[in-house]
C-alpha cells in the first residue's frame, strides 16, 4: 500500500504513547509489533521516539514527566485528529463545551496541535499538520487501524464531535446495543459505545485506539509474554473481527483487532 502523504479534516491522523518508563515501554511495543524506531532528543537524556514500519512514523512515544507521575497520572495513550484549522477549532471547542487542556501552539515545524477534554470527560488531540503531516501507513498490520469513544452519555458526544469536526453518524445495531458510526464523506472512520452498569463505576470516558494484528491470539499471548496484561481476552465481532483489550506493562490501555472485512 502506498504511503500516505496528508490527512484530511476530521481523520484520526497520529497516535502518541505517553509512559511512565520510556526504555521498558519501547522495548514492549517493539517486540509486540515488529516496529522500529527513531529516537529524537528533546532534553537532557529525553527523547521523543518515532516508532516506525519501513522505517516511516506510524506512531511516537516519550517518557512522562516525574512530576505527572508523582501527581499520579497513568500511563496512557493519546489520540490525535486531522483538522485544517486548529485555532478556529480551539474557539469552537470551548463554545461547545470542551475544556482546552494545551495549545493551540506550534510543535516547532512539525505543526500545531491542540489537547482537549471533550463535555463528558474524554480526552483526544487535533492536530493541523506542517511538516509532519501524522501516520504513514493505515489499512495495514501492526498500525493504527480504528478509534472507538466510550462515553457516559452518547447524546452528548454524538452532538460535540459532529458540531466540531462536521461528522456525520448513524446508528449501527450490535448485539445488546446500538453502535454509533461516525463517518466523513460517508465513510467511517471511529465508533461509539455507552459505558453501561457492567463497566466499573469508576470508569472514564475514554477514545480506545485499536491497531490491526494478522492474529489476534497469537498477539494476545505475546503481550502476556512480555509483561502486558489481558483486560479483554481474545473475543469475536460478528462480521468484524476478533479483538482484545490489553493493557502494557506501564499500565496505557490499547486493544488490538483482526479483521475479517478483507480491509487489511
Amino acid at each position: 500500500m502506498s504511503k500516505v502523504e496528508n490527512h484530511p479534516h476530521g481523520v484520526f491522523c497520529w497516535s502518541e504513547l505517553c509512559t511512565h518508563n520510556w526504555k521498558d515501554g519501547k522495548a514492549f511495543y517493539t517486540s509486540l509489533f515488529d516496529w522500529g524506531h527513531d529516537d529524537q532528543p528533546i532534553g537532557e537524556n529525553i527523547y521523543y521516539t518515532m516508532l516506525q514500519k519501513q522505517g516511516d512514523d506510524i506512531a511516537a512515544m516519550y517518557e512522562m514527566p516525574k512530576e505527572q507521575i508523582s501527581a499520579g497520572i497513568p500511563s496512557h495513550w493519546l489520540a490525535y485528529i486531522a483538522v485544517d484549522n486548529i485555532d478556529d477549532c480551539a474557539l469552537k471547542a470551548k463554545e461547545l463545551g470542551a475544556e482546552v487542556i494545551a495549545g493551540p501552539h506550534d510543535v516547532m515545524n512539525a505543526g500545531r496541535m491542540l489537547m482537549l477534554k471533550d463535555p463528558v470527560g474524554a480526552t483526544v488531540a487535533l492536530w493541523q499538520g506542517n511538516e509532519h503531516k501524522g501516520c504513514k501507513h493505515l489499512g495495514e498490520l501492526n498500525t493504527p487501524y480504528w478509534h472507538e469513544l466510550a462515553t457516559r452519555d452518547s447524546k452528548v458526544s454524538r452532538d460535540f464531535y459532529c458540531a466540531l469536526l462536521g461528522w456525520e453518524s448513524e446508528i449501527k445495531p450490535m448485539e445488546g446495543m446500538d453502535y454509533i458510526l461516525f463517518l466523513v464523506d460517508g465513510q467511517p472512520i471511529a465508533g461509539m459505545l455507552e459505558i453501561t452498569s457492567e463497566w466499573p463505576d469508576d470508569t472514564p470516558a475514554h477514545w480506545m485506539i485499536y491497531f490491526a494484528v494478522e492474529s489476534c491470539d497469537v498477539i494476545v499471548s505475546k503481550a502476556a509474554s512480555l509483561g502486558g496484561q489481558v483486560c479483554v481476552p481474545a473475543t469475536d465481532i460478528p462480521d468484524v473481527g476478533r479483538f482484545s483489550v490489553i493493557c502494557d506493562p506501564q499500565g496505557a490501555v490499547f486493544s488490538v483487532i483482526e479483521s475479517v472485512m478483507d480491509d487489511v
